[in-house]
């Protein structure tokens, strides 16, 4: 024991002053800095989220919006910030995995962020206009390949939908004129005005306007099913193997201390558990998630490589 002593009072000198940091966590207000403007899923999880931790941990976790060149901005902002767990990043696929392969940035998705906590996840929606006369996506892969070039597609350029627009399309081998949108609103209202023959759009966007009869519903971009559309089809069902979903969640810096990170996980995963949490982010077609830190940086290692070959496969190259 005598010769282990010295040791172990290292192992404690060490250790202390993390279990004290992290307990003392936060002292102060946070900054959750958002890539996008108020109103939409990504502000709407953070603000969900944000309210939860204000209450658990006794500070106030004040939301930032900070738009611009399509989350890049926010994204260097938040690298650039001190590590110490006062500026968090509740951020999106497509800034951390899309952009960066089709702009040049001043970050480095991989080295430059430390992950939290997945929030949650949601897959897309196909829609097409009546017009097209289809009641299936094969029947729609059909009617593409026998009109090449002639039927159109909206996305907004360089999303999330557009990527997964490009692998659909390449999958299926359809050959569509890409139309781009600055967002869902524009492009649905396309699609329902018939200027557009195809979207892929949020369940939030699109549900509402399958359900009247404005669009017809093809598809859903999840693995399986989805239970909140359990009569829409998964293309997988049709075009096996094929899936994207989006998610949102929560960074730091790299170099935030590691007691932090547990924390903010544990308090994250608590607060996608809470039943009103769920009911709040399901209203918005998001699946509330939770995930360990170590889980998150897989999935984004492995988006990043995915999305790296959708963006080749849409032609986009960094401007």
């Amino acid at each position: 024991m005598k010769g282990n002593f010295p040791r172990f009072l290292t192992w404690a000198a060490l250790l202390v002053p993390a279990l004290v940091l992290a307990q003392g966590y936060p002292s102060k207000p946070v900054k959750v800095v958002v890539p996008y403007a108020a109103g939409g899923n990504t502000d709407s999880i953070a603000r969900i989220l944000s309210d939860s931790l204000s209450r658990s941990l006794g500070q106030q976790f004040v939301v930032e919006n900070r738009p611009g060149a399509g989350g890049a901005l926010s994204a260097e902002y938040v690298a650039k910030s001190p590590p110490d767990g006062y500026t968090l990043y509740v951020t999106a696929l497509g800034v951390m995995v899309i952009v960066p392969h089709i702009q040049k940035v001043n970050f480095d998705t991989i080295k430059d962020f430390s992950p939290i906590s997945n929030l949650g996840t949601n897959p897309f929606v196909l829609g097409v206009h009546p017009s097209t006369g289809v009641k299936t996506l094969k029947e729609f892969i059909d009617l593409v390949k026998r009109q090449p070039g002639k039927l159109a597609y909206a996305s907004a350029n360089g999303s999330v939908s557009h990527m997964s627009t490009a692998m659909l399309v390449a999958r299926a081998g359809m050959d569509m004129i890409f139309v781009p949108y600055k967002g869902d609103a524009p492009a649905v209202a396309d699609l329902v005005g018939g200027q557009v023959q195809m979207y892929f759009g949020t369940f939030s966007a699109m549900i509402p306007h399958g359900r009247s009869g404005r669009i017809t519903l093809l598809g859903v971009s999840s693995e399986k099913r989805d239970p909140k559309l359990p009569e829409v089809p998964a293309i997988a069902e049709t075009l096996p193997g094929f899936k994207t979903v989006t998610w949102n969640g929560l960074m730091a810096p790299v170099g935030t201390p590691q007691s932090i990170i547990e924390r903010l996980t544990a308090e994250c995963q608590k607060a996608m558990k809470d039943p009103s949490a769920i009911d709040r982010l399901g209203k918005m077609g998001v699946d509330a998630y939770g995930s360990t830190a170590a889980e998150f940086a897989q999935i984004i290692r492995s988006d990043y490589e995915i999305y790296r070959r959708a963006v080749k496969a849409a032609g986009l190259t960094p401007g």
